[in-house]
């Protein structure tokens, strides 16, 4: 049962890693750190979007327009770690 927990933890480690990489890489675009017109940085961001888009979508439709804010990589940052440091480890009786 140990084992299943750790792959679990693994994956939402990775998810909130890649997060945090998605959600940099924004701000760095934003602010003009980063240019969208070098093929490496276009690369990286267009698979980070490839990846958190699936994720994005449905947490997009229950939530209300917030134009131009876009508050579904924070509802998604917060269910990650909610699901990382609280659900899961007291669902394998961790906690």
């Amino acid at each position: 049962m140990l084992a299943i927990y750790d792959i679990l933890r693994l994956i939402l480690d990775v998810a909130f890693f890649i997060m945090i990489a998605h959600i940099i890489m924004s701000w760095l675009l934003n602010f003009n750190v980063l240019n969208y017109g070098q093929p490496t940085v276009r690369g990286i961001w267009d698979g980070l979007n490839r990846l958190l888009e699936p994720v994005y979508r449905p947490i997009r439709g229950f939530l209300p327009d917030t134009r131009p804010l876009d508050l579904a990589p924070l509802v998604t940052f917060v269910l990650i770690i909610a699901l990382r440091d609280i659900i899961l480890p007291t669902l394998f009786g961790l906690r």
